[in-house]
């Protein structure tokens, strides 16, 4: 676990809503390992990152979504060797990895994986309604629920996988 600053946003910096990079208050991030006990850790990461940006309130609604977004990483970004319960403890590369950033009236948390696939299959922010019901777009369903934005996109230079990502609003 580490924070750093903007070289961590660099990968992330395309696909996120309209912000500028440079402006974080607080950036914040840890690799998570491919077991579903992960998903304890990174709520754990969250709750005690929140709290020394002083966004206890928000807890509940970031956890959820860091949840799922953790949760989906782990079932189907991964490759079938590094997944939980595969016995194998897969490459340094296949990891995941948690991101927290703060802007002023921003936080996005953001989940990298190894996978370049789109999350959810045909799960999208616009088919929400068409999915809701599917199996595999439940949790992000409740991302988009809970959160005020979510989008994804492919990593790009030596990095390879993708960044899944959610908005919050923020009081000013």
């Amino acid at each position: 676990m580490g924070t750093n600053g903007s070289t961590m946003l660099e990968p992330l910096r395309q696909g996120l809503p309209p912000v500028d990079p440079t402006a974080v208050s607080g950036s914040a991030s840890c690799a998570l390992p491919a077991r579903f006990e992960a998903v304890r850790g990174a709520r754990s990461f969250t709750r005690s990152t929140l709290c020394q940006w002083g966004l206890d309130e928000r807890f509940d609604d970031v956890a959820l979504v860091v949840s799922e977004l953790v949760t989906n990483a782990l079932r189907h970004a991964l490759p079938d060797d590094a997944r939980p319960g595969s016995g194998a403890a897969g490459e340094p590369e296949a990891s995941v990895r948690l991101h927290l950033m703060r802007w002023s009236t921003r936080l996005v948390c953001a989940v990298r994986d190894p996978s370049e696939d789109r999350p959810g299959g045909s799960f999208t922010p616009e088919r929400t309604q068409e999915n809701c019901d599917l199996e595999s777009g439940r949790g992000l369903f409740l991302v988009d629920a809970y959160s005020d934005g979510w989008g994804w996109h492919p990593l790009a230079g030596r990095l390879t996988g993708k960044v899944v990502w959610a908005l919050f609003m923020l009081p000013e």
